[in-house]
C-alpha cells in the first residue's frame, strides 16, 4: 500500500500541502477530489518522486521514498504508470514507438515480444490497427487511450491518472471510465485519481478523499460522500456556489 503521513510542499509564500495523511489500498480505486489549483496534481507528483516535500514521508510498499537516492527511486518508480492529463505523448514517435517507450527502457524484451506488448496493450484500450499514426492524426480521446496503452504496457502495480476526463467530450470521458474501471478489475492493480469530475469519481471510485486547504479533509465511499454533513466537501460535490468555500469574483 501507500502511505502518506503529514506532508508539506511550498512554492515561494504559496503553501500547497500542509499536512496531508492518506493511504491507499492495494487494489483499490481511491480518487482525489478538490478545486483547480488546490494541489491534487502536487500530491500525485510527490508520490511518484517527481517533487520532494518540505517534510513528512510517503511510503510505498514500506519503502520510504522521499529520502532515496536517484537510483532507489527509479526502482520504486518501475511500479507506477501514469496518464498525464494532456496525454504527453511524443509527437516525433508513431503510437506503436509511444506505447513501447517504457518497455524499451525498463524492460529486457525482444523486439518481437515488444510488438506483440504494444498491440496487447492497444487492444485493451480498444484501439486496433494504428501502431504507424502519429498523434497528430487521432482525436483527444483517442490520444488518451495511447497514453493509457502506455501507462500498462511495463505492468505497473499503481497507475497514477492526472484528470484523465478533461478536455474530451462527456460520451468519451464515459470511456475513459469504464477503461479505468476495466483495467483495475482485469491488471488487479492500484489506481489513483486526481480530478474535479465528480460524476466520474463517483463511478470509478471504492473510495473518495477530498483534498482542501492543503489537507485531506474527509475519505469515503462514494455512498458515504453523497450523505456526508462536512460542509465543504458537500458544496464541493454539488457544485453550490453558496457555502464555506469562497470563490473571489474580480470586478472590471
Amino acid at each position: 500500500m501507500i502511505k502518506i503521513v503529514d506532508l508539506h510542499k511550498s512554492f515561494g509564500d504559496n503553501s500547497v500541502l500542509t499536512g496531508v495523511n492518506l493511504d491507499i489500498k492495494d487494489r483499490e480505486t481511491i480518487t482525489i477530489i478538490g478545486g483547480s489549483g488546490c494541489g491534487k496534481s502536487v500530491l500525485i507528483k510527490h508520490i511518484v518522486g517527481l517533487l520532494k516535500p518540505e517534510s513528512g514521508n510517503i511510503f510505498v510498499d514500506e519503502t520510504e521514498i522521499t529520502g532515496l537516492n536517484e537510483k532507489s527511486l527509479s526502482e520504486v518508480q518501475k511500479n507506477f504508470g501514469f496518464l498525464f492529463q494532456g496525454a504527453a505523448l511524443f509527437d516525433s514517435l508513431t503510437v506503436g514507438d509511444n506505447v513501447a517507450f517504457g518497455l524499451r527502457n525498463l524492460k529486457d524484451l525482444t523486439e518481437k515480444e515488444i510488438l506483440e506488448k504494444v498491440e496487447k496493450c492497444l487492444l485493451m484500450v480498444g484501439l486496433e490497427g494504428i501502431t504507424n499514426l502519429k498523434p497528430s492524426e487521432l482525436s483527444g480521446g483517442m490520444k488518451k487511450r495511447v497514453a493509457l496503452a502506455r501507462a500498462i504496457a511495463t505492468d505497473p502495480k499503481y497507475i497514477f491518472y492526472d484528470e484523465p476526463t478533461t478536455g474530451i467530450d462527456p460520451i468519451m470521458a464515459d470511456v475513459i471510465n469504464d477503461l479505468i474501471i476495466h483495467l483495475q478489475k482485469s491488471l488487479n492493480i492500484t489506481s489513483i485519481v486526481v480530478t474535479h469530475d465528480i460524476a466520474s469519481a463517483y463511478k470509478i471510485s471504492n473510495r473518495i478523499a477530498m483534498l482542501y486547504d492543503g489537507k485531506i479533509i474527509g475519505t469515503g465511499t462514494p455512498d458515504e460522500i453523497k450523505k456526508t454533513e462536512n460542509q465543504y466537501i458537500k458544496q464541493f460535490t454539488t457544485g453550490s456556489s453558496v457555502g464555506p468555500i469562497k470563490m473571489k469574483v474580480r470586478e472590471r
